[in-house]
Protein backbone atom coordinates (compact mmCIF):
# COMPACT_ATOMS: atom_id res chain seq x y z
CA UNK A 1 0.00 0.00 0.00
CA UNK A 2 1.28 3.32 -0.76
CA UNK A 3 -0.82 6.31 0.89
CA UNK A 4 -0.81 9.40 -0.11
CA UNK A 5 -3.45 10.84 1.32
CA UNK A 6 -1.81 12.61 4.23
CA UNK A 7 -3.56 15.40 4.25
CA UNK A 8 -7.12 13.88 4.60
CA UNK A 9 -5.96 11.81 7.91
CA UNK A 10 -2.44 10.41 9.03
CA UNK A 11 -2.34 6.82 10.28
CA UNK A 12 -2.01 6.65 14.15
CA UNK A 13 1.56 6.13 15.55
CA UNK A 14 1.50 2.70 17.53
CA UNK A 15 2.70 4.44 20.62
CA UNK A 16 0.00 6.96 20.63
CA UNK A 17 -2.51 3.61 19.57
CA UNK A 18 -0.95 2.12 22.74
CA UNK A 19 -1.54 5.51 24.89
CA UNK A 20 -5.04 5.69 23.90
CA UNK A 21 -5.82 1.88 24.98
CA UNK A 22 -3.74 2.45 28.41
CA UNK A 23 -5.47 5.37 29.35
CA UNK A 24 -8.95 3.99 28.16
CA UNK A 25 -8.19 0.94 30.66
CA UNK A 26 -6.54 2.98 33.72
CA UNK A 27 -8.29 6.16 33.86
CA UNK A 28 -11.49 5.86 32.20
CA UNK A 29 -12.95 8.00 34.87
CA UNK A 30 -14.86 11.55 34.17
CA UNK A 31 -11.96 14.26 34.92
CA UNK A 32 -14.97 16.01 36.43
CA UNK A 33 -16.40 13.72 39.25
CA UNK A 34 -14.82 14.25 42.74
CA UNK A 35 -14.14 11.11 43.80
CA UNK A 36 -10.22 9.76 43.46
CA UNK A 37 -10.46 8.02 40.26
CA UNK A 38 -12.27 11.64 38.46
CA UNK A 39 -8.60 12.97 40.22
CA UNK A 40 -6.30 10.41 38.59
CA UNK A 41 -8.02 11.73 34.87
CA UNK A 42 -7.96 14.96 35.90
CA UNK A 43 -4.27 15.03 36.83
CA UNK A 44 -3.58 13.31 33.58
CA UNK A 45 -5.59 15.86 31.76
CA UNK A 46 -3.67 18.78 33.35
CA UNK A 47 -0.51 17.04 32.63
CA UNK A 48 -1.49 16.33 28.94
CA UNK A 49 -2.14 20.26 28.75
CA UNK A 50 0.96 21.04 30.03
CA UNK A 51 2.77 19.04 27.87
CA UNK A 52 0.96 20.18 24.91
CA UNK A 53 1.52 24.04 26.12
CA UNK A 54 5.27 23.32 26.28
CA UNK A 55 5.58 21.70 22.79
CA UNK A 56 3.70 24.99 21.53
CA UNK A 57 5.32 27.26 23.32
CA UNK A 58 1.89 28.87 25.55
CA UNK A 59 0.69 28.82 28.57
CA UNK A 60 -1.31 25.82 29.93
CA UNK A 61 -4.39 28.44 30.39
CA UNK A 62 -4.05 28.83 26.57
CA UNK A 63 -4.82 25.63 25.42
CA UNK A 64 -8.91 24.70 25.29
CA UNK A 65 -9.19 20.69 23.62
CA UNK A 66 -11.57 20.44 21.19
CA UNK A 67 -12.87 17.57 18.98
CA UNK A 68 -10.77 18.83 15.75
CA UNK A 69 -10.08 21.17 13.43
CA UNK A 70 -14.06 21.74 12.43
CA UNK A 71 -14.70 22.86 15.95
CA UNK A 72 -11.54 24.88 16.51
CA UNK A 73 -12.04 27.12 13.71
CA UNK A 74 -15.90 27.16 14.55
CA UNK A 75 -15.60 28.57 18.26
CA UNK A 76 -12.69 30.92 17.11
CA UNK A 77 -14.53 32.58 14.08
CA UNK A 78 -17.96 32.65 15.95
CA UNK A 79 -17.10 32.89 19.35
CA UNK A 80 -14.94 36.51 18.67
CA UNK A 81 -17.71 37.20 16.52
CA UNK A 82 -20.84 37.11 18.90
CA UNK A 83 -18.29 38.07 21.81
CA UNK A 84 -17.29 41.45 20.11
CA UNK A 85 -20.04 42.23 17.84
CA UNK A 86 -21.21 45.33 19.98
CA UNK A 87 -17.48 46.71 19.04
CA UNK A 88 -18.00 46.17 14.93
CA UNK A 89 -19.05 43.69 12.71
CA UNK A 90 -16.54 43.49 10.07
CA UNK A 91 -14.08 40.25 9.78
CA UNK A 92 -11.55 39.73 7.11
CA UNK A 93 -10.81 36.50 5.83
CA UNK A 94 -9.92 34.67 2.44
CA UNK A 95 -11.55 33.14 -0.58
CA UNK A 96 -9.80 29.90 -0.47
CA UNK A 97 -10.28 28.86 3.38
CA UNK A 98 -11.09 25.46 4.11
CA UNK A 99 -14.74 24.53 4.33
CA UNK A 100 -15.17 24.73 8.26
CA UNK A 101 -14.12 28.25 7.93
CA UNK A 102 -15.52 29.81 4.67
CA UNK A 103 -19.07 28.40 5.65
CA UNK A 104 -18.62 30.02 9.20
CA UNK A 105 -18.39 33.19 7.39
CA UNK A 106 -21.03 32.54 5.59
CA UNK A 107 -23.19 31.69 8.72
CA UNK A 108 -21.99 34.67 10.48
CA UNK A 109 -22.96 37.12 7.28
CA UNK A 110 -26.08 35.44 7.61
CA UNK A 111 -26.50 36.71 11.16
CA UNK A 112 -25.69 40.40 10.01
CA UNK A 113 -21.93 40.53 9.65
CA UNK A 114 -20.16 42.05 7.44
CA UNK A 115 -17.34 39.84 5.63
CA UNK A 116 -14.31 40.46 3.68
CA UNK A 117 -13.62 37.53 1.15
CA UNK A 118 -9.34 38.46 0.53
CA UNK A 119 -8.66 37.47 -3.23
CA UNK A 120 -5.45 35.30 -4.27
CA UNK A 121 -3.05 35.20 -6.80
CA UNK A 122 -2.91 32.56 -9.27
CA UNK A 123 -0.34 30.55 -6.38
CA UNK A 124 -2.89 30.95 -3.92
CA UNK A 125 -1.36 33.62 -1.90
CA UNK A 126 -3.20 36.98 -0.96
CA UNK A 127 -1.77 40.46 -1.17
CA UNK A 128 -0.56 42.19 2.36
CA UNK A 129 -1.54 45.63 0.46
CA UNK A 130 -5.35 43.88 0.13
CA UNK A 131 -5.60 42.99 3.66
CA UNK A 132 -4.41 46.47 4.65
CA UNK A 133 -7.00 48.48 2.65
CA UNK A 134 -9.63 45.79 3.68
CA UNK A 135 -9.30 46.94 7.31
CA UNK A 136 -12.03 49.14 8.72
CA UNK A 137 -12.65 50.93 12.38
CA UNK A 138 -15.24 48.07 13.13
CA UNK A 139 -13.09 45.34 11.61
CA UNK A 140 -12.77 42.94 14.83
CA UNK A 141 -11.12 39.90 13.46
CA UNK A 142 -8.96 38.23 10.66
CA UNK A 143 -8.91 34.67 9.95
CA UNK A 144 -5.91 33.04 7.72
CA UNK A 145 -5.30 29.55 6.66
CA UNK A 146 -1.76 28.76 7.26
CA UNK A 147 -1.25 26.15 4.42
CA UNK A 148 -3.91 25.47 2.60
CA UNK A 149 -5.83 21.88 2.69
CA UNK A 150 -5.75 21.55 -1.06
CA UNK A 151 -2.77 23.25 -2.81
CA UNK A 152 -0.10 23.59 0.45
CA UNK A 153 0.30 27.00 -0.12
CA UNK A 154 1.58 29.22 2.53
CA UNK A 155 0.02 32.24 3.67
CA UNK A 156 2.55 35.15 4.54
CA UNK A 157 1.48 34.77 8.52
CA UNK A 158 4.30 36.23 10.14
CA UNK A 159 4.04 39.13 8.15
CA UNK A 160 -0.05 39.46 8.85
CA UNK A 161 0.55 39.11 12.20
CA UNK A 162 3.72 42.11 12.33
CA UNK A 163 1.61 44.35 10.66
CA UNK A 164 -2.17 43.37 12.55
CA UNK A 165 -0.19 44.77 16.07
CA UNK A 166 -0.58 48.00 15.03
CA UNK A 167 -4.22 47.26 15.39
CA UNK A 168 -4.50 45.93 18.97
CA UNK A 169 -8.32 45.80 18.84
CA UNK A 170 -8.22 43.57 15.86
CA UNK A 171 -8.15 39.25 16.97
CA UNK A 172 -6.17 37.43 15.08
CA UNK A 173 -6.90 33.80 13.89
CA UNK A 174 -4.86 31.24 12.14
CA UNK A 175 -6.25 28.20 10.60
CA UNK A 176 -2.56 25.75 11.44
CA UNK A 177 -4.57 22.13 10.59
CA UNK A 178 -2.15 21.37 7.89
CA UNK A 179 0.75 23.06 9.11
CA UNK A 180 1.37 21.87 12.16
CA UNK A 181 4.24 19.33 12.15
CA UNK A 182 5.32 20.86 8.72
CA UNK A 183 6.55 24.36 8.44
CA UNK A 184 6.92 26.37 12.46
CA UNK A 185 4.57 28.78 13.41
CA UNK A 186 5.70 30.79 16.12
CA UNK A 187 2.43 32.09 18.24
CA UNK A 188 3.28 34.52 20.56
CA UNK A 189 5.93 35.86 18.01
CA UNK A 190 4.60 36.35 15.20
CA UNK A 191 1.11 37.74 17.14
CA UNK A 192 -1.33 35.25 16.81
CA UNK A 193 -4.40 35.52 18.74
CA UNK A 194 -6.33 31.98 18.35
CA UNK A 195 -4.87 29.10 16.24
CA UNK A 196 -6.86 25.48 15.49
CA UNK A 197 -4.60 22.25 15.72
CA UNK A 198 -6.25 18.83 14.87
CA UNK A 199 -4.96 15.17 16.08
CA UNK A 200 -5.54 13.21 13.11
CA UNK A 201 -3.52 15.16 11.29
CA UNK A 202 0.08 14.63 13.16
CA UNK A 203 -1.07 10.45 13.61
CA UNK A 204 -3.25 11.43 16.65
CA UNK A 205 -6.96 10.04 16.57
CA UNK A 206 -10.22 11.71 15.14
CA UNK A 207 -11.96 13.06 17.09
CA UNK A 208 -9.09 15.36 19.21
CA UNK A 209 -7.90 18.85 18.49
CA UNK A 210 -6.43 22.08 19.95
CA UNK A 211 -7.33 25.86 19.87
CA UNK A 212 -5.14 28.22 21.34
CA UNK A 213 -6.67 31.08 22.81
CA UNK A 214 -4.14 33.88 24.16
CA UNK A 215 -4.65 34.71 27.64
CA UNK A 216 -7.29 37.69 27.94
CA UNK A 217 -8.69 37.23 24.64
CA UNK A 218 -12.50 36.27 25.76
CA UNK A 219 -14.57 34.71 23.21
CA UNK A 220 -18.40 33.25 23.45
CA UNK A 221 -18.80 29.47 24.16
CA UNK A 222 -20.67 27.79 21.38
CA UNK A 223 -21.60 25.20 23.81
CA UNK A 224 -22.86 25.27 27.51
CA UNK A 225 -23.81 23.05 29.68
CA UNK A 226 -20.51 23.02 32.05
CA UNK A 227 -17.39 24.73 33.13
CA UNK A 228 -14.92 22.28 31.38
CA UNK A 229 -12.07 24.44 29.39
CA UNK A 230 -12.24 27.45 31.02
CA UNK A 231 -15.98 27.66 30.27
CA UNK A 232 -15.06 28.03 26.59
CA UNK A 233 -16.31 24.56 25.82
CA UNK A 234 -18.76 22.73 27.66
CA UNK A 235 -18.43 18.72 27.71
CA UNK A 236 -16.55 15.96 29.20
CA UNK A 237 -12.80 15.69 27.76
CA UNK A 238 -11.66 12.50 25.69
CA UNK A 239 -8.52 12.13 28.19
CA UNK A 240 -7.31 9.04 26.63
CA UNK A 241 -7.47 11.13 23.32
CA UNK A 242 -5.92 14.01 24.14
CA UNK A 243 -3.49 12.25 26.35
CA UNK A 244 -2.67 10.46 22.71
CA UNK A 245 -2.59 13.89 21.12
CA UNK A 246 0.25 15.13 23.39
CA UNK A 247 2.26 12.05 22.27
CA UNK A 248 1.31 12.61 18.48
CA UNK A 249 2.59 16.35 18.82
CA UNK A 250 5.57 15.67 20.59
CA UNK A 251 6.92 12.73 18.46
CA UNK A 252 5.95 14.64 14.94
CA UNK A 253 7.91 17.49 15.88
CA UNK A 254 10.63 15.54 16.74
CA UNK A 255 10.01 14.24 13.40
CA UNK A 256 9.87 17.51 11.83
CA UNK A 257 13.56 18.28 12.97
CA UNK A 258 14.79 15.10 12.03
CA UNK A 259 13.35 14.39 8.39
CA UNK A 260 11.81 17.73 7.06
CA UNK A 261 14.79 17.76 4.12
CA UNK A 262 13.64 14.22 3.40
CA UNK A 263 10.16 15.44 2.86
CA UNK A 264 11.61 18.30 0.60
CA UNK A 265 13.16 15.53 -1.63
CA UNK A 266 10.64 13.56 -2.09
CA UNK A 267 7.93 16.59 -2.93
CA UNK A 268 10.26 17.71 -5.30
CA UNK A 269 11.00 14.57 -6.83
CA UNK A 270 7.51 14.37 -7.24
CA UNK A 271 7.05 18.06 -8.72
CA UNK A 272 9.92 17.02 -11.16
CA UNK A 273 8.39 14.04 -12.27
CA UNK A 274 4.90 15.30 -12.53
CA UNK A 275 6.33 17.77 -15.37
CA UNK A 276 6.82 15.55 -17.87
CA UNK A 277 4.30 13.90 -18.14
CA UNK A 278 2.23 15.04 -20.76
CA UNK A 279 -1.26 16.60 -20.41
CA UNK A 280 -0.59 17.13 -16.88
CA UNK A 281 -0.68 20.57 -15.24
CA UNK A 282 0.94 20.93 -11.29
CA UNK A 283 -1.30 23.49 -9.31
CA UNK A 284 0.73 23.69 -6.40
CA UNK A 285 3.49 26.30 -6.47
CA UNK A 286 7.29 25.90 -6.45
CA UNK A 287 7.40 28.30 -3.74
CA UNK A 288 5.47 29.22 -0.79
CA UNK A 289 4.10 25.76 -0.57
CA UNK A 290 4.43 22.76 2.15
CA UNK A 291 7.07 19.97 1.61
CA UNK A 292 3.62 17.53 1.94
CA UNK A 293 1.22 18.79 -0.69
CA UNK A 294 1.28 18.28 -4.38
CA UNK A 295 -1.67 19.18 -6.18
CA UNK A 296 -2.14 18.79 -10.04
CA UNK A 297 -4.64 18.15 -13.20
CA UNK A 298 -4.73 15.99 -15.67
CA UNK A 299 -6.50 17.30 -18.62
CA UNK A 300 -9.69 15.04 -20.14
CA UNK A 301 -9.86 12.96 -17.41
CA UNK A 302 -12.26 12.75 -14.45
CA UNK A 303 -10.36 12.76 -10.84
CA UNK A 304 -12.62 10.31 -9.39
CA UNK A 305 -12.30 7.74 -12.57
CA UNK A 306 -8.32 8.18 -11.86
CA UNK A 307 -8.42 8.01 -7.75
CA UNK A 308 -10.38 4.39 -8.27
CA UNK A 309 -8.17 3.15 -10.62
CA UNK A 310 -5.23 4.16 -8.48
CA UNK A 311 -6.96 2.78 -5.67
CA UNK A 312 -6.69 -0.74 -7.38
CA UNK A 313 -3.16 -0.91 -7.73
CA UNK A 314 -2.98 0.22 -3.87
CA UNK A 315 -2.04 3.68 -4.49
CA UNK A 316 -4.30 6.17 -2.14
CA UNK A 317 -4.58 10.22 -2.98
CA UNK A 318 -7.67 12.14 -2.99
CA UNK A 319 -9.35 15.39 -4.83
CA UNK A 320 -9.04 17.95 -2.55
CA UNK A 321 -10.72 18.55 1.04
CA UNK A 322 -11.98 15.21 2.46
CA UNK A 323 -14.76 17.57 3.71
CA UNK A 324 -15.87 18.23 0.49
CA UNK A 325 -14.35 15.70 -1.71
CA UNK A 326 -17.99 13.37 -2.52
CA UNK A 327 -19.23 17.12 -3.79
CA UNK A 328 -17.71 16.94 -7.10
CA UNK A 329 -17.77 19.73 -9.52
CA UNK A 330 -15.00 22.23 -9.46
CA UNK A 331 -12.51 22.71 -6.70
CA UNK A 332 -13.35 26.40 -5.21
CA UNK A 333 -9.62 26.64 -4.54
CA UNK A 334 -8.44 26.52 -7.72
CA UNK A 335 -11.32 28.31 -9.12
CA UNK A 336 -10.23 31.61 -6.53
CA UNK A 337 -6.69 31.06 -8.40
CA UNK A 338 -7.89 31.83 -11.69
CA UNK A 339 -6.43 28.48 -12.94
CA UNK A 340 -9.97 27.93 -14.87
CA UNK A 341 -12.63 25.33 -14.53
CA UNK A 342 -11.20 22.48 -16.69
CA UNK A 343 -8.22 22.35 -13.91
CA UNK A 344 -10.26 23.22 -10.87
CA UNK A 345 -12.61 19.97 -11.95
CA UNK A 346 -9.82 17.85 -12.92
CA UNK A 347 -7.59 18.16 -9.59
CA UNK A 348 -5.82 15.72 -7.80
CA UNK A 349 -3.61 16.12 -5.16
CA UNK A 350 -1.23 13.69 -3.50
CA UNK A 351 -0.02 14.64 0.46
CA UNK A 352 2.71 12.36 2.38
CA UNK A 353 4.10 12.14 5.59
CA UNK A 354 7.19 11.58 7.17
CA UNK A 355 6.11 7.45 6.70
CA UNK A 356 6.14 7.78 3.40
CA UNK A 357 9.37 6.88 1.51
CA UNK A 358 11.23 7.56 -1.71
CA UNK A 359 10.76 4.39 -3.30
CA UNK A 360 6.78 5.19 -2.76
CA UNK A 361 7.13 7.91 -4.33
CA UNK A 362 8.90 6.64 -7.34
CA UNK A 363 6.22 3.58 -7.15
CA UNK A 364 3.39 5.89 -7.50
CA UNK A 365 4.20 7.69 -9.94
CA UNK A 366 5.18 4.97 -12.27
CA UNK A 367 1.42 3.63 -11.76
CA UNK A 368 -0.09 6.96 -12.22
CA UNK A 369 2.19 7.27 -15.80
CA UNK A 370 0.62 3.90 -15.95
CA UNK A 371 -2.68 4.88 -15.59
CA UNK A 372 -2.90 7.66 -17.54
CA UNK A 373 -1.60 6.82 -20.73
CA UNK A 374 -4.05 3.38 -20.66
CA UNK A 375 -6.74 6.65 -20.00
CA UNK A 376 -5.46 8.43 -22.80
CA UNK A 377 -5.48 4.91 -25.03
CA UNK A 378 -9.28 4.68 -24.10
CA UNK A 379 -10.21 8.21 -25.16
CA UNK A 380 -8.48 8.10 -28.68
Amino acid sequence: MIYLDNSATTKPYKDVLDTFVTVSEKYFANPSSLHSKGGEAEKLLGQARKSIAQLLEVAPSEVIFTSGGTEGNNIAIKGIAFQHQNRGKHLITTSVEHASSFESFQYLESKGFEVTYLPVNHEGLISIEDLERAIRPDTILVSIIHVNNETGTIQPIEQIGKMLKQHRKIFFHVDNVQGVGKIDLPLKEWGIDLCTISAHKIHGLKGNGVLFVKNGVSLSSLFTGGEQELKKRAGTENVAGIVAMAKALRLILQEMQDKKKDLLTIKQFMLEELKKIESVEVNTPEHHSAPHIINFSVQGIKPEVLIHSLDKRDVYVSTRSACSSKQGGASRILIEMGLGEQRASTAIRMSTSYENTMAEAKRALEILKEEIINFKKVMR
